[in-house]
């Protein structure tokens, strides 16, 4: 893919090029001043996150309880709640992917949802709880599900468009004595010469398979080992679609693929065997095969254009997967004992989780399980989402005076609050409008400075959690509560 076909892999391009100008005597002076400006954002975000816990000490204290637009707009989830991880991602984000946001929670929390609780007892029952997915709660989880499958919908389809004209045009244009210019050539002969080979690569994918069928179904008896075994044999050819299509346009599909698998290994495990856990682990097993091959040829193509060992990071990888294999698991246990994991209305909402997981019921029970008029809703979300990604990829192949297509929102950003709230995404157009102030007053500096201290304010907020689930693990509670 990147010596025959030449794809350019964007994200592992860009990443090679900054590297490469760290390595010049500006570059190395621009990032020891890139290093300072995100050591400051980062001490003020992680103190910042310190005094947020210490006037935190019961439910509805703290900065987070704070009504910015009063208590009818806190009620449906429109706040700031002073999170500088969220001010920092608004930073690194687009900006029309923060207003996506904010479109999605005004069009949802603002419009839809109230409309849809003044039919309580008419649509669903009065007396279901607010979490039940056959009230409300299915409403904001399914249309927000529907949305997403349009738009993966479309661009699953885009992409195996894009990729087979790719794979046309190259087959009739390709010219077998092509000259290549000197820097290619010491590439090549770079990248080549400390390959992995073929033999190796299948022996451990052989022997990852037979771990796999063996270990697999005793975590999860619901997924049986030949089930196990059909995830990785179709595994290796959507990994290659999926590593093409982002070498191409740098997209991953790997959720996709995952949502597919959900439906797919759900329906065919079926509801009485455990078909929603089934479901849930071969999206799982699915998404980290097809993500991590896209996501490693990225790596590869970055150490292509900087000369460095393909061999040395594939065992980089390994180095770093083994690890992840053992501090995963811990922090994840320490979070699940300290705070309530999934709770929408706690720290850690964990939103795609409920998101996943109605797919998983909508595989193994079909659409019977939805309350009224939630299948019709969820199939015009479902058409909208592909109609405005149409119009989009329209207005950007034949609509370029004016550039319309840049101001259109994208309808899985769109989505995202609709089950979440506004809070989030009024934080991170927050973010935006800093760094928008910023390229007024000063673009270069806004480039050259921006990211590291968006990288810092997340650093700060999240590294916070670690001494603050420590704390609470001991049984140390604020010392104040501050309410507003």
């Amino acid at each position: 893919m990147i010596i025959k076909y030449k794809l350019t892999y964007p994200s592992g391009t860009a990443t090679a090029y900054l590297i490469n100008c760290f390595h010049t005597p500006k570059g190395a002076k621009l990032a020891k001043k890139q290093v300072g400006s995100l050591f400051k954002s980062f001490g003020f975000s992680f103190i910042f996150g310190a005094i947020q816990w210490l006037v935190a000490r019961d439910e509805g204290c703290g900065f987070g309880s704070l009504h910015t637009f009063g208590a009818q707009a806190y009620a449906k989830r429109f706040y700031f709640d002073f999170s500088s991880t969220y001010v920092g991602v608004g930073m690194l984000c687009p900006y029309m992917v923060n207003i996506s946001l904010l479109i999605g929670a005004i069009v949802s929390w603002g419009i839809m949802w109230p409309l849809i609780e003044a039919k309580k007892g008419v649509w669903y029952s009065a007396d279901l709880s607010a979490t039940s997915l056959h009230g409300i709660q299915g409403y904001r989880v399914f249309i927000a599900i529907a949305m997403m499958l349009g738009d993966g919908v479309f661009h699953f389809a885009y992409m195996l468009v894009v990729t087979v004209l790719s794979f046309t045009k190259r087959k009739s244009s390709r010219k077998e004595d092509e000259e290549e210019d000197d820097d290619n050539k010491i590439q090549n002969e770079y990248f080549l010469k400390d390959q992995i080979p073929n033999w190796a690569a299948a022996v451990g994918y052989a022997c990852i398979v037979v771990i796999s069928i063996i270990a697999i179904p005793i975590i999860f008896p619901s997924l049986k080992w030949y089930q196990v075994l059909v995830a990785y044999l179709i595994a290796p050819i959507l990994a290659f679609c999926n590593s093409y299509g982002a070498g191409l346009t740098d997209w991953s599909l790997a959720s996709n693929y995952g949502k597919i698998a959900i439906l797919t290994f759900s329906y065919w495990v079926g509801l009485e065997n455990g078909g929603v856990i089934a479901g849930l682990a071969s999206c799982g097993l699915m998404m980290c095969i097809v993500d991590t091959a896209s996501g490693l040829m990225g790596d590869f193509k970055t150490g292509y254009l900087t000369l460095s060992s393909p061999r040395s990071m594939f065992f980089s990888q390994l180095i770093g997967t083994a690890m992840g294999c053992i501090i995963t698991p811990l922090v994840f246990s320490i979070f699940n004992t300290v705070y309530t994991l999934g709770d929408p209305n706690g720290p850690y909402p964990a939103p795609y989780a409920l998101m996943y997981r109605g797919i998983a019921l909508l595989g193994v029970e079909g659409f019977d399980s939805l309350p009224t008029h939630c299948l019709s809703l969820s199939i015009w979300f479902f058409l909208a989402a592909i109609l405005i990604n149409l119009v989009t990829q329209l207005l950007e192949k034949f609509e370029t005076k004016y550039r319309i297509y840049r101001f259109i929102p994208s309808p899985m950003c769109m989505a995202i609050p609709f089950y979440l709230g506004g809070y989030f995404a009024i934080d991170m157009c927050l973010g935006s409008l800093i760094l928008f102030g910023w390229q007024m007053y000063n673009k270069q500096k806004a480039k050259d400075f921006g990211p590291a201290v968006a990288s810092g304010l997340i650093c700060g907020d999240s590294l916070w959690g670690i001494p603050a689930s420590v704390l609470a693990l001991a049984g140390a509670k604020a010392p104040f509560c501050m309410k507003f």
